[in-house]
């Protein structure tokens, strides 16, 4: 399937500077086999290496600083010729700073060998950090990725036309319907390769429950131990969370004498490795936005709105007789995007019942209000009030 990702690639290859590259992003998301897919491509051969419990490989590069020694140990190991130029090295499940101080050398030295390093632990990034590297995030499929994979380029294109050029999109009513699936099926790439084979939902849910105890094993890295089964905690209550009227998160759902002192560092801790999101919720709106946060109130989201839909216990037909439930796949899908696109989330609640579901700060200082409007709530009152109450650059009603 093609991946956002590749066109990276491609520049990486070609970049005069070129330095090993870090791509960093949640397990299941398609890192490895898009790297593997960028190799067989564009290379003449691939040397692929997990790193996840090689001793030998971490033995390697504690002991060796010259660049043509690891290439010929690398070599050895892999039992492939590795070649300057034509050789792509992939080293997966990178977690160990050892073999990170080794691939540095390779980028001091501007050397010709190319190397993806792929990590899945984003709290790594500030201990892997260097001028020597390259580092890449990556997420997954997007709703264009998703259209490109249903043959549907076009209609991707006149989206992107429509929205540039401020006119109607004639097929928007069709293209509402590919979204509304999409966000069934979320955009992990075994989900949605599954759902092309046309598999029956009960399928598609097994591989979604099977990812989603993926990420909850996740939890199972953090460094305090108390954190690891509070994660689970927190990870199982979001479905339940965000089908409440006030969204925001509230410990006592997960049970009685729940307390916020508690669970601190482990939701700190699952945000931070992009297992689940976070908007705090303001009450002013000034610049910088950060500074008007209540950091004791806020919303967690899911990683995934397909994985959400199944821990929902959710199904198409049930999905279309709710709009409720299609808002909040709507709202984690919004957070999901804006929260991937760099953003940091805020949402803004007043002392009534006023709630405008996002607000975002860009890179010029613009303030910008997001309201979700649907067929039980389609005049954006609440962005209204809001509009009246604070001046903003820009404002961003969502159908």
């Amino acid at each position: 399937m093609e991946r956002k990702i590749d066109l990276y690639f491609q520049k990486w290859k070609k970049d005069i500077i070129r330095k090993p590259l870090i791509l960093y992003g949640a397990k299941q998301i398609g890192k490895t086999y898009s790297s593997l897919a960028f190799g067989k491509k564009e290379y003449k051969n691939t040397v692929y290496i997990n790193t996840q419990n090689n001793k030998e490989l971490k033995e390697l590069f504690q002991k060796e600083r010259s660049t043509e020694k690891l290439i010929l140990k690398l070599s050895t190991i892999s039992e492939e010729t590795i070649l300057k130029e034509d050789t792509l090295i992939i080293l997966d499940n990178v977690n160990d700073i050892d073999i990170i101080k080794g691939l540095k050398i390779f980028g001091s030295e501007h050397s010709k060998y190319h190397i993806i390093a792929i990590i899945t632990t984003k709290d790594k990034l500030s201990e892997f950090k260097g001028e020597e590297l390259q580092f890449k995030a990556m997420f997954g499929m997007d709703f264009e990725e998703y259209l490109w994979a249903k043959d549907e380029t076009s209609l991707a294109n006149l989206i992107k036309e429509s929205f540039t050029k401020r006119k109607t999109n004639p097929f928007h009513k069709v293209a509402l319907e590919l979204f509304e699936e999409y966000l069934t099926t979320g955009g992990l790439p075994e989900v949605i390769e599954a759902s092309l084979k046309e598999e029956d939902e009960y399928v598609l849910d097994s591989i979604k429950q099977k990812i989603i105890n993926v990420y909850k094993n996740e939890t199972s890295l953090n460094n305090i131990l108390i954190d690891i089964p509070r994660g689970l905690e927190v990870i199982d209550s979001i479905p339940e969370q965000l089908q409440k009227e006030n969204k925001k998160f509230q410990y006592g759902l997960m049970g009685s004498g729940k307390r916020a002192k508690e669970y601190e560092s482990t939701i700190n801790y699952l945000v931070n490795n992009q297992l689940v999101y976070r908007s705090f919720k303001i009450k002013d709106v000034k610049s910088p936005l950060s500074s008007c946060k209540d950091k004791d109130s806020f919303k967690l989201f899911y990683i995934d709105e397909g994985l959400l839909f199944t821990a929902m216990h959710l199904n198409k037909k049930k999905l279309l007789r709710d709009e409720n439930l299609k808002e909040v796949l709507y709202e984690n899908h919004i957070a999901k995007t804006l929260s991937d696109a760099g953003y940091s989330l805020y949402y803004y609640q007043s002392e009534g019942k006023a709630e405008v579901n996002f607000v975002i700060q860009n890179r010029n200082g613009q303030i910008i209000p997001i309201e979700i409007t649907t067929k039980t709530n389609s005049k954006a009152k609440s962005l209204a009030v809001f509009m009246k109450k604070f001046t903003v650059t820009n404002q961003m009603p969502i159908e």
